[in-house]
């Protein structure tokens, strides 16, 4: 009998995983159950419309009646789903304000997460806005577009929060990044966040520290900061972060992390239900290194995700190994890139580390547009393990955090780093490339 395959959620997550199960099985009956009307979009391409950078939203989208019809799943949007019957093996939704149940062989839950929006006195939706789904993207570029405002407010310094100040100056908007915690940018350490903050100060960004929101007054344009600070705007981002959805998963019952409250999986994406997997922004994955729970949104986890539920289905048990959180962002001129752990979480965990700092330039000096990066690395103490790394500058960011996250990954050691063979030319690196003097300066501490 072929597989009845349910599939919540859809986007980086199901989506994905429904094409990855077709690619192997021609049989299986698939069916997505979305809430919203679109079966896939980029998320991450979100600030980049707002900001005009690109120009047609469809571009952003995935036509769900092509990916129906490429991958041959049926598709429910406008669905949610409500209930979970493991007993019966069958899933409630409601579509047009009916209740509807299909029965299920396999289940895979990618509700993905939500934007958190703190209950604040005196807030205003019309003004106010999270940016998560592309009718918090539709929402803002109208505002922007009907209202025209001058100044705005955004709390929240992290990946959003960053990216949104970049793409509202280049419309003309002056804004104000608040942040609770004493650097923007908690995923990197202090000492390298300093070049960021630096940078959008730079840029004419009104940036506020170590402080955050108490409530708004004056029909949501003022807002009061814990500080006792006073800040105007005529319009305010949510940028505060995300949290899974869990509660279809707690409702029947599934295991969900204390730590993380995301829903447990073990090595091949299965809850403590064997019928019932889950993947991507819903789910606690163990960290690569350290093999402790971890909640980690990103894209590339979701995708490799996918591919071991759908290798699993097919008697083929490739397992999760675990998640590094290699991340890059783009901040105005700079990029920023991260991978593994920094140094609060490697505090957090106990482990005695060793850090080594670089700032070199991205290639031959000589040779024009050069500029500035700065590499940080820290290592296990005793052994030299690569634990994480962080690395900041206008060029060449991307390719040294590829081959630190490959190094990380291969269980190379901070002093293997001065031996690997990186190419070299003058428009793209030095003889001994910023990363080979990472592994130097290591051998002589």
């Amino acid at each position: 009998m072929p597989n009845k395959i349910l599939i919540v959620g859809g986007v980086g997550g199901g989506a994905t995983v429904a094409a990855q199960i077709r690619r192997s099985d021609r049989d299986a009956t698939i069916i997505i159950f979305d809430k919203g009307e679109h079966i896939a979009f980029s998320n991450c391409g979100m600030p980049y419309y707002i900001g005009d950078v690109v120009n047609e939203r469809d571009d952003l989208l995935r036509d769900s009646d092509d990916f129906a019809d490429k991958y041959n799943v049926q598709l429910n949007l406008h669905s949610e789903v409500v209930e979970i019957d493991r007993t019966g093996k069958k899933i409630t939704y409601i579509n047009n304000h009916q209740e509807f149940q299909e029965t299920y062989d396999t289940l895979i839950l990618a509700p993905g997460a939500h934007a958190i929006v703190p209950d604040l006195k005196g807030l205003r939706n019309e003004i106010t806005f999270s940016l998560h789904t592309i009718p918090d993207m539709d929402a803002i570029h109208r505002f922007i577009k009907d209202s025209k405002p001058n100044h705005c407010a955004i709390i929240g310094a992290g990946f959003v929060g960053l990216e949104m100040v970049e793409n509202l100056y280049r419309l003309g908007i002056d804004c104000t990044l608040i942040d609770r915690s004493k650097q923007v940018m908690k995923l990197v350490d202090p000492d390298m966040a300093v070049m960021i903050e630096d940078h959008v100060k730079a840029k004419g960004v009104h940036l506020i520290l170590n402080d955050g929101i108490d409530s708004f007054t004056n029909e949501g344009k003022t807002l009061h900061l814990d500080s006792g600070k006073v800040v105007q705007a005529d319009m305010t981002i949510l940028a505060v972060g995300i949290a899974p959805n869990t509660k279809l998963a707690t409702d029947a019952g599934l295991d969900v992390g204390n730590d993380t409250g995301a829903i447990t999986v073990n090595e091949f994406m299965q809850t403590n239900d064997p019928h019932i997997f889950a993947l991507g922004d819903v789910v606690e994955t163990k960290d690569f290194l350290t093999q402790t729970p971890r909640h980690v949104a990103l894209a590339w986890p979701a995708h490799r995700q996918a591919f071991i539920i759908a290798s699993y289905l097919q008697k083929d048990k490739v397992p999760y190994k675990g998640t590094l959180g290699s991340a890059i962002l783009k901040v105005f001129d700079l990029t920023v890139a991260t991978t593994g752990h920094n140094a609060a979480s490697l505090n957090q965990l106990g482990i005695v580390y060793q850090e080594i700092t670089h700032e070199a330039l991205t290639h031959a000096g000589y040779y024009p547009g050069v500029d500035k990066i700065r590499i940080k690395v820290l290592s296990r103490k005793t052994n030299g393990q690569l634990l994480g790394a962080q690395v900041i500058g206008e060029g060449g960011v991307d390719k040294r955090l590829a081959v630190l996250a490959t190094a990380i990954r291969s269980g190379l050691s901070v002093t293997e780093l001065a031996e690997l063979e990186l190419a070299y030319s003058p428009p793209y690196s030095s003889p001994k490339d910023p990363i080979n003097v990472i592994g130097y300066k290591a051998m002589e501490k």
